[in-house]
């Protein structure tokens, strides 16, 4: 019922601000987009086997990410998504470090335990996740491997295709393209035709490209991803199982493992995923069939 009336709240007070004054409704829009849900608080879930090395590392907008470090040897990096944080993937860690790896897991600005992010506090980008991840790249080395969930999947395939070098990938349920996010935030506020192009423009403006830039479907087409294992629900209610189904058909070296019931976040922790994503990364154990 809160939900509800937050969301009717919402859409009155922009319909209002869109009449008195534009620009206050163009930058409340800009606001909640850059917002993590109130859901978030409860996807706080710690899977951590143990408490790893804390290591701070300033990002380009000010402040530090926060990166968690358990083992030695060749790397793998762990990205959570939109409102995430690195406990989600702290499964991962035990089996990883069990099979030689440095596992570095990662907080983006304004999520988990790093600062607050370059809009101020319960604000995020994306271009800070990828800012933040290029950054733990250079500190830590290149990758044997690199994990991501949700939007975590665009930052680390947009990382890995531009600056860090990576043997292997693993995205775990994928976001939708940009263009529809923001047709689906669009609509659910029910902004203004006039609203939703100028908050386009003023997301373009940040990250300096356009929105279908983000998109994953394109990126990897070429074939110059490294080996990618795909992995998503089928009753996931916050990524579109078909987003995998498209992005592996389009990426030449990319494989779909599709999983029934677990949805966008039990995902994480089913051992049967993390079976897999070990596997992928060191050949020790077979994933499954998809």
């Amino acid at each position: 019922m809160l939900a509800v009336a937050r969301l009717t709240w919402l859409r009155v007070s922009l319909k209002v601000l869109e009449v008195v004054s534009p620009a206050a409704a163009d930058r409340r829009a800009l606001e909640l987009w850059c917002t993590p849900p109130p859901s978030s608080a409860r996807r706080r879930k710690d899977y951590r086997p143990s408490p790893g090395a804390v290591v701070r590392l300033p990002v380009p907008r000010g402040g530090n990410a926060v990166a968690e470090v358990w083992g030695d040897g060749p790397v793998v990096y762990l990205m959570h998504g939109w409102g995430g944080w690195r406990g989600q993937l702290g499964a991962f860690v035990a089996p990883l470090v069990a099979a030689g790896h440095r596992v570095v897991a990662l907080d983006a600005p304004g999520h988990g335990d790093s600062d607050v992010a370059f809009m101020g506090p319960r604000r995020g980008t994306v271009v800070e996740f990828i800012e933040a991840l290029d950054v733990a790249g250079r500190e830590f080395g290149p990758a044997a491997g690199v994990v991501g969930h949700s939007l975590g999947c665009t930052v680390t395939s947009q990382v890995v295709r531009s600056s860090l070098h990576a043997d292997r990938l693993v995205l775990i349920a994928p976001n939708h393209e940009f263009g529809e996010l923001l047709d689906e935030f669009g609509h659910t506020l029910r902004l203004s035709g006039r609203a939703r192009r100028h908050l386009q423009a003023a997301l373009e403006e940040f990250t300096q490209r356009p929105m279908s830039g983000f998109d994953l479907e394109p990126l990897g087409a070429d074939g110059s991803m490294p080996d990618t294992l795909v992995l998503h629900d089928l009753a996931d209610k916050e990524t579109p199982y078909r987003v995998s189904v498209a992005l592996a058909a389009a990426w030449p070296n990319a494989r779909l493992v599709t999983t029934d019931g677990l949805g966008h976040q039990r995902i994480l922790a089913d051992p049967g995923t993390v079976a897999a994503v070990v596997g992928h990364l060191t050949d020790r154990v077979p994933a499954p069939e998809p």
